[in-house]
């Protein structure tokens, strides 16, 4: 999230970070947005179910006017109704190069099948967990001695230089939000 605040903290950056919602009181994502003066919503996920935060988020969303979500940090499955609502304007980053190694763990799962390479890529959300179209990946060798930590690291510097890239082609209109 930081590196995607960063960008957009640049006047010919083509997007804007109005709000970030999380369901995580103690995210640190909250503390970030509140140092860059970008208004927080928290629906505590001990408090509300998650048709109920879909429905306080879908609130939100509108509120701020939002026309893409960023999803950074948010281990949730989104349901099929809020991503219809949002069809191909919700975009998430994930650890691993695309369809390989899907959900959780995956650069313990690309170490296991001692793949050489994983990498990271930015999607946009559908029904399927990271199944959505690709908007950029960034291939990340694996080191023989790495462990999933080491890898992990690797991988983050790599998310952290193309998620702000995605956004930017999207909010620029190079990569098209189909409707």
């Amino acid at each position: 999230m930081e590196s995607l605040i960063k960008a957009t903290k640049n006047h010919e950056f083509p997007a804007a970070i109005l709000v970030v919602i999380s369901n995580d009181t103690s995210a640190p994502g909250i503390n970030l947005a509140k140092n860059y003066n970008i208004p927080v919503e928290v629906i505590d996920k001990k408090k509300f179910n998650k048709p109920l935060f879909e429905i306080n988020s879908q609130k939100i969303l509108l509120n701020f006017k939002i026309e893409i979500i960023c999803l950074a940090g948010f281990m949730q499955v989104l349901s099929k109704k809020f991503i219809s609502n949002w069809q191909n304007r919700i975009i998430n980053i994930h650890p691993s190069y695309l369809p390989k190694n899907k959900g959780l763990n995956a650069q313990k799962q690309a170490l296991d099948e001692k793949a050489s390479f994983t990498g990271c890529t930015v999607h946009f959300v559908n029904e399927e967990i990271d199944s959505g179209k690709i908007i950029l990946q960034e291939k990340v060798k694996i080191l023989p001695e790495d462990s999933v930590q080491t890898l992990s690291d690797r991988i983050l510097k790599r998310e952290h230089v193309i998620y702000p890239r995605a956004l930017d082609q999207i909010a620029s209109n190079i990569i098209k939000l189909e409707n």
